[in-house]
């Protein structure tokens, strides 16, 4: 595997560029508007993303000014947006999906790789145990300090668990958010707050 990795070490760097990114997501998109009439599966993908795209600009259009310059700019943006987080899904749901069989393999020792696999994983698990470890005191042994930051006696993870770090990560985006809000509020003409209100206080139906 290490072989593997340094072939497609250029390959990795070159598609977690955010520029390769937006040309691969314009691609699609182009591909898309061309062929959906061509290939019956990618019809209705093409439709649901025009009509996804269409409402979320009738949305914005109700609490903003949505002139003959800003109407495209927003379908276009709004394209590339929900195009580029359907990828990114897609994406995550891959790598977890590979991850996933790996820990198969590895646990079957299917075509005897899980050597190679734990090879690998020492490696990884090894370099981000070296920053900690650096900072270890001289007074503090070695094992004492792994069960307390890095593998605990008891087996569970040092970091609390999903639900309160996506709890945290949600509340960290809103303080920014509002923070955001709060200084456009206050020292430019954007009256974003304003709009806010009168986005959450719209009657429904």
């Amino acid at each position: 595997m290490g072989p593997i990795r340094l072939f497609t070490a250029p390959i990795r760097r070159i598609a977690n560029s955010r520029l390769v990114q937006l040309a691969v997501v314009v691609t699609i998109i182009l591909l898309l508007d061309h062929y959906s009439y061509d290939y019956a599966p990618l019809l209705p993908i093409t439709e649901g993303l025009k009509k996804s795209v269409t409402a979320t600009v009738d949305l914005f259009a109700k609490y903003f000014r949505v002139g003959i310059l800003t109407d495209p700019v927003l379908q276009v943006g709004l394209m590339i947006a929900y195009v580029y987080i359907f990828c990114l899904l897609i994406f995550v749901l891959l790598r977890r999906a590979v991850r996933g069989l790996v820990d198969v393999v590895g646990v079957s020792n299917f075509l005897w790789l899980r050597s190679t696999i734990a090879r690998e994983r020492g490696i990884v698990a090894y370099r981000a145990w070296e920053p900690l470890e650096r900072i270890r005191p001289a007074d503090c042994p070695q094992e004492q300090w792994e069960q307390q930051f890095a593998w605990p006696a008891d087996n569970k993870p040092p970091y609390p668990p999903w639900p309160r770090r996506l709890l945290h990560g949600v509340i960290s985006y809103v303080a920014v958010f509002a923070a955001i809000a709060i200084l456009l509020q206050a020292f430019t003409p954007f009256p974003v707050l304003t709009w806010l209100g009168r986005l959450f206080n719209a009657p429904s139906g």
